[in-house]
């Protein structure tokens, strides 16, 4: 569920067991950035035949419709895609400027005809009645993000998605949880679909593994990643088919969430996912067409480093949108992989940092977490909504215990220090 595909190079786990769920994270959404280096599935021979070899200039703050080949305003795009049902909103989780962009589509449609609801990936659809619960304004945040285990669930910042919720609450719009629980996915990729059990097949639908050009452009992502030697060869493949089993996964259980959504309510359904479920209309966007046959409308943002622009093809999306690149996220991310161990109350660091924050700050793999700020957690979640209160600039006490000894380290959210390792 919890995914990205990050089109900047990123310098990964060399742990086999740390690799693979980073890499299905990676695929699973989008962070869609433009690097120095050509970024091939932005624009690959995908989509509808008539976009094809046809490629779009997009430029910061930019609006381009895939339909004309030129840029469009906000109130024309809004007035177009009035006339369908599903609209997709595609995302980078931690960019502020595109979650921004989602919170005014949804205002605009809202204001043009209030029979609207809300799909999210973020959600799984075991938290269905929490999600009602916060509509119905019988949970205040800070109970809903316990209830709901907000960052063990999901793990980007809430403040992202915050002005979203709180104006489905206010306004009453209904908001579904489209995604299947994790565990259930990882059982897909690990073993196939044929390993699940009757009461999961009903989670997660029948498979269909042939669309070619969906597995070409998550096969043009996944090699665009820097894999260590030990994972190539032999296993590199089998690596690849659990990872698009996994997508797969997670494609057909949102899409037909999706249109379960809109058969109970009637309504226009938005859906807020990663844009990696959306490129070229042939993620869940075109599996939930396979159960509705009705039009769709597509828009993703694309994250924009160079003044020159960015060159996509056509087919990316109907609408496309650039925003400036940020050197860091909005919201810091200390980057810190935690585990809960039988007997005892103290979480525990379960892998070796891989992002800057929590690496510099020198923590290793079976750290047992003693306090932060002189407070004990025994709860992932509760450790993660006390983290997300601090800004950049911020320098957070922990003590650990490691081999016996007592340790004091501290994780400084150094903003230059996650951009300058973001460069590397």
């Amino acid at each position: 569920m919890d995914g990205n595909i990050n089109h900047k190079r990123l310098k990964l786990a060399r742990r086999v067991l740390v690799l693979i769920p980073f890499i299905i994270l990676i695929v699973g959404s989008s962070f869609i950035f433009a690097s120095s280096d050509k970024d091939k599935s932005l624009t690959l021979p995908l989509g509808q035949n008539r976009y094809r070899g046809k490629f779009l200039e997009v430029g910061t703050g930019q609006l381009f419709s895939a339909h004309s080949g030129q840029a469009i305003s906000f109130d024309r795009m809004v007035e177009e895609i009035k006339k369908v049902q599903f609209i997709y909103l595609g995302e980078t989780h931690d960019d502020v400027e595109m979650h921004d962009w989602q919170f005014r589509i949804i205002q605009a449609l809202y204001s043009r005809d209030p029979n609207l609801a809300i799909g999210l990936e973020m959600v799984t659809v075991d938290l269905q009645p929490v999600l009602d619960e916060w509509i119905s304004n019988k949970l205040d945040e800070d109970s809903f993000l316990r209830k709901i285990r907000w960052y063990v669930t999901w793990n980007f910042n809430y403040g992202y998605y915050k002005r979203i919720l709180d104006f489905a609450r206010e306004k009453g719009i209904p908001v579904f949880a489209l995604n299947a629980p994790r565990q259930i996915i990882n059982k897909v990729r690990m073993q196939g679909y044929d390993a699940l059990s009757e009461e999961q097949r009903k989670i997660i639908p029948p498979l269909d593994l042939n669309n070619q050009e969906h597995r070409l452009l998550i096969k043009t992502i996944f090699e665009s990643e820097e894999i260590p030697p030990q994972m190539k060869g032999a296993n590199l493949e089998a690596m690849f088919e659990g990872l698009y089993r996994a997508q797969v996964a997670w494609d057909e259980t949102m899409g037909l969430n999706t249109i379960r959504a809109a058969e109970a309510t009637g309504r226009r359904i938005v859906v807020l996912a990663g844009s990696g479920h959306m490129l070229y209309n042939l993620g869940l966007n075109w599996r939930a067409y396979g159960h509705s046959q009705k039009p769709f409308a597509t828009i993703v943002g694309v994250s924009i480093a160079d003044s020159a622009g960015l060159r996509i093809s056509r087919g990316l999306a109907d609408y496309v949108y650039g925003v400036k690149h940020r050197p860091h996220p909005y919201y810091p991310a200390p980057g810190l992989n935690l585990k809960k161990v039988e007997g005892l109350n103290n979480l525990v660091v379960s892998s070796d940092p891989t992002e800057a924050l929590a690496k510099t700050a020198a923590f290793t793999k079976g750290d047992v977490i003693l306090n932060v700020e002189d407070m004990m957690f025994d709860d992932i979640n509760e450790l993660r909504i006390f983290l997300s209160k601090f800004d950049w600039g911020s320098e957070i006490k922990f003590k650990v215990l490691r081999n016996g000894e007592i340790l004091s380290l501290t994780l400084k959210l150094d903003a230059e220090m996650k951009t300058s390792a973001k460069a590397d």
